[in-house]
């Protein structure tokens, strides 16, 4: 069961148990007698696991693209997600190890991780639309882009979502812990900014996809390509369910289904990245290359 810090008037959590609340302590007290797991402590071990193997491949991927190698604008975009996504499954994997062995952490560590949950979260959304719309824009105008393309605009770009991020969970903060009667219009902003990512995601991504097709015809399509769209894909039906759930149980106070159900494919959205990534780079090659080569060969391939 997530609990609630005190001194918050609302949690950035919903109030009832991850795992059927109702439940838990007689859960618990069913697992101490009988010694066997339950249907909740399974789903637990099944997200640490999924937790576990993604925090080892993002990684993988921050220490390839953190080495002293060439980056280009992509390889940056990339490199934050990384980190991004590895953010997220670290919270995660902490917040449900407090949950299963009842709260291991104190209410201001649990507050913070909740946190650092919702803000990575937030920045990997932030990071995949730019993502996709950069992708688009190279692809419909390739030399406009590249004459226009700032040497540095990546690195810049990736800060200012990461201080959006940011500033939005700080601010949320604000309206939870001295704001409360107000939040609702703060709600409707965080929510508007999350759909108006998302339809730039999808816009980005359909155009981009009618691209490959009519380019596919005449030669090859780039790697890039394939990668952005399978990336968007993983979280249209993984990393969103999750978001609009928790959105919908926080700010709606809705509960119409159990989180049982949308967080193992938030843990798989966060942790699925690194594979496409070496998937796509071995595509054509039979040969058996070092991880390194197949993601410069994928972030290199224009």
């Amino acid at each position: 069961m997530e609990r609630v810090p005190p001194a918050m008037t609302v949690s950035p959590t919903p109030e009832y148990s991850v795992y059927d609340s109702d439940n838990s302590t007689e859960n618990s007290e069913n697992k101490s007698s009988s010694g066997s797991l339950n249907f909740d402590d399974w789903m637990k071990i099944l997200l640490l696991f999924i937790a576990s193997l993604g925090l080892v491949g993002n990684g993988t991927v921050l220490w390839l693209l953190g080495s002293p190698i060439r980056r280009n604008h992509f390889a940056i975009y990339i490199l934050n997600l990384a980190a991004a996504d590895a953010l997220f499954l670290c919270s995660f994997f902490l917040i449900s190890i407090d949950d299963y062995v009842k709260y291991v952490f104190d209410d201001l560590t649990w507050t913070i991780l909740s946190f650092l949950r919702y803000i990575s979260y937030t920045a990997g959304l932030n990071l995949l639309a730019a993502i996709s719309t950069e992708r688009c824009l190279s692809a419909l105008f390739p030399l406009w882009y590249r004459s226009h393309s700032p040497k540095h605009m990546s690195v810049v770009a990736c800060v200012v979502l990461w201080a959006l991020a940011g500033m939005l969970w700080l601010v949320s903060f604000v309206f939870w812990k001295y704001l409360s009667p107000q939040c609702s219009n703060f709600f409707i902003i965080e929510g508007a900014w999350y759909l108006f990512l998302t339809c730039v995601m999808c816009v980005s991504s359909l155009t981009l996809l009618l691209r490959v097709q009519c380019s596919s015809r005449r030669r090859r399509p780039p790697r890039l390509y394939l990668l952005v769209l399978l990336m968007v894909l993983v979280f249209l039906l993984c990393g969103l369910p999750w978001g609009i759930w928790d959105f919908v149980n926080f700010n709606l106070n809705i509960n119409l289904m159990p989180s049982w159900l949308f967080d193992p494919l938030a843990c798989v959205n966060s942790s699925v990245n690194p594979l496409i990534y070496f998937f796509v780079g071995r595509l054509g090659n039979k040969r058996r290359e070092t991880l390194r080569v197949m993601l410069q060969r994928v972030l290199g391939d224009e």
